[in-house]
Order: structure tokens, then sequence, then C-alpha cells
């Protein structure tokens, strides 16, 4: 058994150490937000925050996260960067499909956690690794830019 703090709430889940946090989330406490892409950490679908850096849940064992802070879409917007995040997406209306925008609102808000001005080539930068297959990077971009003006 081993007890993981997500979105500021203890859940003890009985899963194996090599088992990927998402399959944890998903599976095992039922937080369906994180989205499942490509398995191999190179979509960023599925990217949640570790102590408020993002990483990839899909290729994160839920060994390697022992005693620190997961935090998922479902409870990003408690933070005050994520609630300007997803304020924001609201208001540019970012989504089109939607599936990869949680991955994409993740990132975001990590990224205006560290550089709470970024250019557009910092943006850039950052959510390169983030791919959105109905190619709503110039939304994404100026939701971001838009974020940063209000954090």
């Amino acid at each position: 058994m081993t007890t993981l703090n997500i979105n500021g709430q203890p859940h003890t889940v009985d899963a194996p150490p090599d088992m990927p946090v998402l399959w944890v989330l998903r599976d095992l406490v039922g937080l369906t937000g994180t989205k499942f892409g490509c398995g191999i950490a190179q979509c960023g679908a599925c990217t949640v925050h570790l102590d408020g850096v993002a990483v990839r849940s899909c290729v994160l064992p839920v060994a390697a996260v022992g005693d620190r802070s997961l935090t998922t879409i479902e409870g990003i917007g408690d933070t005050p960067a994520g609630k300007k995040v997803q304020a924001v997406w609201r208001q540019i209306d970012v989504v089109q499909c939607g599936y990869c925008q949680s991955g994409q609102v993740m990132q975001a808000a990590s990224l205006l956690t560290q550089n709470p001005n970024p250019s557009d080539a910092d943006i850039d930068a950052a959510m390169a690794g983030n791919i959105c297959r109905c190619g709503t990077y110039n939304r994404i971009r100026a939701a971001i830019r838009q974020a940063a003006k209000e954090v």
C-alpha cells in the first residue's frame, strides 16, 4: 500500500511500485482528467505536477513519487497560476476537441509558476512537448500571454 498526496488529499492505493502514476490516478483513484496519449512521454496529454513541476505521468512510476505532492487537472485551479490559466483558457476559448487540453493547462501553469513573464520563445520552448492535433497553438500561446498579465 502506498499513500500519495494528490491535490492536497491523501490517497492510499494498492499499486505495484512500477505502475505509472497515470494509471494510479485514472484507475485506482478515479481522477480521469489526466489523459493517456502516447505512453512514452512524447505528447504531454498525461502532464501532472510533482511538487509544482510539470512531469509526464505515463512514465513516472508510483514508487518515484514518495512524499512529494501530485497535482492534477482536477486540483490545478486551487493554485494561483492554475486558476488564472483555466479562466483565460475559457475566456479565449482555446479548446477545440479538448483531448490534450488538461496536459496543456498543466504545462502552462507550471511555466507561469516558474516564469511569470515568459516571452513567446519561452512559451514555445515550454509547450513544445505538448501536442495538439487540432492545432490550437496560437490560441494556447495567446492564453498563456493573457494569463501572464494576470498572474
